[in-house]
């Protein structure tokens, strides 16, 4: 595997805070190896054969889960999921003892998603196995925003430098937009933001990016446009008294994108709500990344579990 002997340090990956450019850098390499082999006609790779993965999700998820099992057998580790509701937690168990339990049946990594900011770390600062965080609370989802800087990077051959991208939508709770801007700003590209007051988080002032509420003004000039997933049940809280008004102001058309720069890129997360956050042409435009961010899922996630399994450890810091 050519990670040219990188020096990686960490135990887990908790968030992309951790992370330096050269461990960025070095994700997407080993990432791009991974996703070749996962164009050929047998996709798979022994570098982690006896090494067992098991993806412990309290939330529900699709695309994650399903990206973490496969990169896990594409690497032949032995891959074994757990839910809520086939688990101990369901009958009154706590996160601690169900990780304590996990342990003792000796994984070499947890994956976990749950529903409060910090589930993953509380776990990492317990366990000697390797964790993942694939989603806590509002904090953080690091392989989200590492797969979709993955994309960005092969779209735009590579350089980064000078470039801007909007994360249009629900900002306010959106673990996928703290962790994108984190990451992206890491990798020299300037990022907006657009979404009503109300879709904004507290103290977002403070940010490294600049902050429009016009759609208009926000696509102008911007080399690429990540929509976010409209959280619906916020409608019930109060923040979206009308979904009609939301769609007419800040669902992505193409009338938006001719203000943006020629061929700029469309990203979305996932699951898209058509027609609320994203028009139909632009999800179905060949600008769009949506599956391409998919695939790169599972070899960004390949490369994680690689470098945990084979790098990271009790020895490793954090």
């Amino acid at each position: 595997m050519q990670d040219n002997n990188y020096n990686w340090v960490h135990k887990d990956l908790l968030d992309v805070t951790q992370l330096s450019r050269e461990d960025v850098i070095c994700i997407l390499d080993i990432a791009k190896s991974f996703d070749e082999i996962n164009r050929r006609p047998v996709k798979k790779a022994p570098t982690l054969k006896g090494k067992t993965v098991v993806l412990f999700f309290a939330e529900n998820s699709t695309r994650t889960k399903t990206s973490f099992d496969v990169a896990g057998k594409r690497l032949s580790a032995d891959t074994f999921a757990l839910s809520t509701s086939g688990s101990s937690i369901n009958k009154g168990e706590t996160l601690k003892d169900t990780g304590l339990t996990l342990e003792a049946m000796h994984p070499d990594i947890i994956v976990i998603r749950h529903q409060s900011s910090g589930a993953a770390q509380f776990l990492a600062e317990r366990l000697s196995c390797g964790v993942v965080n694939a989603g806590d609370g509002w904090h953080a989802h690091p392989t989200q925003a590492l797969l979709d800087c993955y994309a960005l990077r092969e779209a735009w051959n590579g350089d980064f430098a000078g470039k801007t991208l909007l994360i249009l939508g629900d900002i306010a709770h959106s673990r996928v937009a703290r962790s994108n801007v984190h990451l992206l700003r890491l990798m020299g590209v300037n990022v907006r933001l657009c979404a009503p007051r109300t879709l904004l988080p507290a103290g977002v002032g403070h940010w490294p990016c600049e902050i429009e509420n016009d759609l208009d003004r926000a696509c102008r000039d911007v080399d690429a446009v990540m929509c976010l997933r409209l959280q619906l049940e916020r409608q019930q809280a109060g923040l979206l008294p009308d979904l009609s008004e939301y769609a007419r102001r800040y669902c992505l058309d193409h009338k938006h994108l001719r203000l943006a720069l020629p061929g700029a890129r469309v990203l979305h997360p996932g699951p898209m709500n058509r027609g609320l956050e994203i028009a139909d042409a632009v999800a179905d435009d060949p600008n769009c990344l949506v599956l391409r961010q998919v695939a790169a899922g599972v070899a960004v996630r390949m490369a994680v579990l690689y470098l945990l399994g084979m790098h990271g450890g009790c020895n490793a810091e954090d």
